[in-house]
């Protein structure tokens, strides 16, 4: 069973479009079990996921640069201002072109620091924490490696990978496999590119939420007017490749969260870029958390407080 929630944020932008809300949530409201990497990965691991929330879009920039701005004032410290999709302006000011565009050029410690700043900014508790320190500067990046993930915390926070291959997965009558693209129903690698924007129909970023849209050079794709996959969520392949929690290693069943420590974090979806073209719903990647492209971004979660309800 899973429910969506529109939470509304002001993306601070006056030309967005209306009735489209940067954050909205689709929650999984019971405890599930799973196998992580079926179909694709030579090792698997049974996995326990506790309810959960998951944003149905990969995160804008609008989002991003009003909760960057806002977070700086209140001593929050961000290594990479960012940019709208792969061709924006680096730390500009959100514009009617790419105001739906996922962010980029961040790296995995802008992300994570960045969710501190957002729930900060909503009244909620912070996720990742190092001695007991709220985690507020990027640059510190010995703080962030060390950090721990409060699970229990209302803030926003990355997916864990399984969180994330579960959403990708999810379909109204249960899991697809994991070798096709999220959404995808049949084996037709056709339809495939009707839920994502890759190499193969793509030279660059879209809108969010606009894959299986005709593109039109000069024309702006409203975002949300594409197709989703089953659980709803937009993007969960192609477009920009998302970070989530994991350190990188063959999947155990010993750590449901993946290992304490490592060298690269996982990243998931692949991208419209053809450095990243393995796009199936369990295909993973591995990235320094320094790194940043213009192909990489990240979308948010939270762990369900259904008591709140």
């Amino acid at each position: 069973m899973f429910t969506v929630l529109f939470l509304g944020f002001a993306a601070g932008c006056s030309f967005a479009q209306i009735g489209f809300s940067s954050i909205s949530l689709v929650t999984f409201r019971t405890k599930l079990s799973y196998t992580i990497g079926e179909d694709t990965q030579a090792y698997t691991a049974k996995r326990e996921l506790n309810p959960f929330s998951i944003n149905k879009y990969e995160t804008t920039y609008a989002l991003w640069y009003s909760v960057r701005v806002n977070a700086e004032k209140i001593g929050y410290y961000f290594q990479n201002p960012g940019q709208g999709g792969s061709n924006g302006k680096r730390g500009a000011p959100s514009t009617e072109l790419d105001y739906a565009q996922p962010v980029t050029m961040i790296n995995w410690y802008d992300a994570i620091v960045w969710c501190n700043a957002l729930s900060e900014l909503r009244g909620k508790t912070p996720c990742y924490a190092y001695n007991g320190d709220v985690l507020r500067d990027s640059s510190d990046t010995a703080a962030c490696d060390l950090c721990v993930c409060n699970w229990k915390a209302d803030g926003y926070r990355l997916p864990s990978e399984a969180e994330w291959e579960y959403a990708a997965r999810r379909t109204r009558m249960g899991l697809q496999r994991g070798d096709m693209i999220s959404g995808q129903l049949t084996s037709d690698p056709e339809e495939g590119l009707l839920y994502a924007w890759s190499s193969e129909n793509a030279t660059s970023t879209h809108n969010v939420g606009t894959a299986g849209i005709p593109f039109i050079p000069d024309e702006i794709s409203y975002p949300a007017t594409g197709n989703a996959n089953g659980a709803g969520l937009y993007d969960m392949c192609g477009n920009v490749l998302e970070f989530c929690w994991d350190w990188f290693s063959d999947y155990t069943s010993d750590n449901q969260t993946g290992p304490d420590v490592g060298f690269e974090r996982v990243s998931r979806g692949g991208s419209w870029s053809e450095y990243t073209m393995f796009l199936y719903a369990g295909d993973r990647y591995s990235y320094d958390p320094n790194e940043f492209y213009n192909y990489m971004g990240f979308r948010i979660c939270c762990t369900a407080q259904l008591s709140e309800e």
